[in-house]
């Protein structure tokens, strides 16, 4: 135990360093994709994993050569005499674990006492903050949820969030269903191809403000389609962004709908939208699509058809997490064209694996950025581009692009990382929509996935009855508000007021100024609508009512 005590406290300085807290459920999350997560390991944390090793090892050591006896000896002592010794020790133990004089014991709530995020990350402990998540992890119960949060009557909440989201509907079962027009009424429907950028922070990005020369590709298509200038994640992990643009939903609490078991099977995809309108689906990915069960999730909502690594022959490059972008985007060129030939209308989700560490990409296809690694995030972030600008140069030769409408976001910012409570600015990521005939445009007012979704389902020119909790930006009932999910915090922003929600502990309020958060008064229908959202998301989760 000591040991393991060991190796999670060195392992904090790199996990603090990458993601700006105290490990959390992160730290164990993943442990049983090993593959994934070892290699990963290996390849960027070698000295931090001999130095633990090192020190478990020089422990066990003096442990065995100076303490072992000592400890053996103890036994040699009278029963009621260790046990009397024990009981002052018993106290000490006890006033330790429960760390309060209070009516209730010390928790991580009590470390909450700055507005200052990392502040409040160094008072924690390493173990407790790993033990808290697991056991937090496991209660997503209604209960649970309102005993975190705050509680509300569930009609009340879901009034609050139908008025918030501006969603009228009439089905008193499926409250977020409704009917939705399309704005370019057509015939012949498009298909549909949604290509999700790993960690494509709009920082790297100079189209919406970020670093000139990294994604020149991205830039360029820019001018030719709607660029989403102040489009925000839902979240902080891949199945958040994968959930928001593909089902169009806000991160619920707990673990995310592709992992969760309530949802693997008549949870609304955009799959399960069209495949009455005879779309074939697929979900294409480089790597083994079993990580953060995507296939499952994929495959029992409706998706025909997932090609993951396995099924690639011959792939150019093979990396860390599986094929590279260019592998893949050539795979999906190929599959939309067999499609079309055979006048079968397709929606198709793309996910990329490039930006990801150890930042795994092929020699030769860009020109590296100047004073930064190889294998680094400009450079795998680049080579996406790369891979995105194939992709479209290629698409645009096919007969498919004319009757084909794309969407390329990210799932959400490459690292979410800042000493606010909720570091907002960190949410910001790049979104674009293209299509031939398609007027370019800028949209620069607040938009999230889900907007993202019901605004490509538009232009395709369908006409459909969902559950998006968004709006298509040519809707005179589009809303600039978004909600962030960070770790077990949750953020409501409407127009640059900012409402936070943190388990057990009093809601705040800030402004957004200058792409930080400044406390201001409480704005208390802000804040209640924000508790709405969390019960509701929680309660059409549980009831199984997205749909």
């Amino acid at each position: 135990m000591i040991s393991v005590t060991i190796f999670i406290e060195i392992a904090t300085f790199p996990f603090m360093a990458q993601y700006d807290s105290r490990p959390n459920y992160l730290f164990i999350e993943y442990l049983e994709y090993p593959k994934e997560v070892f290699s990963m390991l290996i390849a960027d944390y070698k000295l931090p994993l001999l130095f633990a090793f090192a020190v478990i090892f020089l422990f066990s050591y003096v442990y065995l050569k100076k303490c072992k006896d000592s400890f053996i000896e103890i036994f040699d002592i009278n029963f009621f005499k260790r046990a009397l010794f024990f009981l002052p020790l018993a106290v000490i133990l006890f006033m330790g674990i429960r760390s309060s004089f209070g009516h209730r014991p010390a928790n991580n709530s009590d470390a909450m006492y700055s507005s200052n995020r990392i502040l409040n990350e160094v008072t924690k402990n390493s173990m407790y903050s790993i033990g808290y998540a697991v056991y937090s992890m496991s209660k997503n119960s209604s209960k649970d949820i309102q005993k975190r949060y705050g509680k509300m009557n569930i009609s009340e909440a879901i009034s609050r969030v139908k008025k918030r989201l501006n969603i009228e509907n009439t089905d008193s079962k499926y409250i977020l269903s409704r009917e939705e027009e399309t704005h370019f009424k057509t015939q012949n429907t498009k298909n549909i191809v949604i290509f999700v950028q790993e960690s494509l922070g709009y920082q790297f990005v100079s189209s919406v403000g970020g670093e000139k020369g990294i994604t020149p590709n991205f830039n360029n298509l820019s001018k030719e389609g709607i660029l989403f200038k102040e489009l925000y994640s839902n979240g902080t992990r891949s199945v958040r962004g994968l959930a928001g643009l593909t089902s169009g939903i806000f991160s619920i609490p707990g673990k995310g709908v592709v992992k969760r078991n309530k949802s693997q099977r008549d949870f609304f995809t955009i799959a399960s939208l069209l495949k009455p309108l005879g779309y074939h689906s697929s979900f294409i990915y480089g790597g083994e699509s079993r990580f953060d069960n995507m296939k499952s999730w994929y495959l029992g909502n409706s998706f025909d058809e997932v090609i993951d690594e396995e099924k690639f022959i011959s792939p150019e490059f093979i990396g860390t997490w599986g094929v590279s972008d260019g592998d893949v985007v050539k795979r999906a060129n190929e599959e939309y064209k067999k499609l079309y030939a055979k006048k079968q209308k397709f929606v198709s989700v793309i996910f990329s694996t490039s930006n990801h560490t150890p930042f795994d990409f092929p020699d030769g296809k860009i020109e590296l950025i100047k004073g930064e690694a190889k294998k680094s995030v400009k450079n795998a972030i680049k080579y996406a581009d790369y891979a995105i600008g194939k992709f479209i140069n290629t698409a645009k030769n096919e007969k498919y692009y004319k009757d084909t409408i794309f969407l390329i976001a990210a799932d959400h910012n490459v690292r979410v990382y800042g000493d606010d409570i909720v570091p907002v600015d960190m949410f910001h990521i790049p979104g674009l929509i293209l299509g031939k005939d398609l007027k370019p445009s800028v949209y620069d007012k607040l938009t999230t996935q889900p907007d993202l979704l019901a605004t490509t389902l538009d232009l395709a020119g369908i006409k459909s009855i969902y559950p998006i909790m968004g709006h298509s930006i040519f809707s005179d009932k589009k809303v600039d508000l978004s909600l962030m999910q960070f770790n077990d915090r949750y953020a409501l922003r409407h127009g640059n007021k900012v409402a936070i929600i943190r388990p057990n502990t009093k809601p705040l309020t800030f402004e957004y100024i200058n792409k930080r958060l400044q406390k201001t008064e409480d704005d208390i229908q802000l804040q209640k609508d924000l508790l709405a959202f969390i019960l509701v998301l929680n309660h059409v989760y549980e009831n199984r009512l997205f749909r």
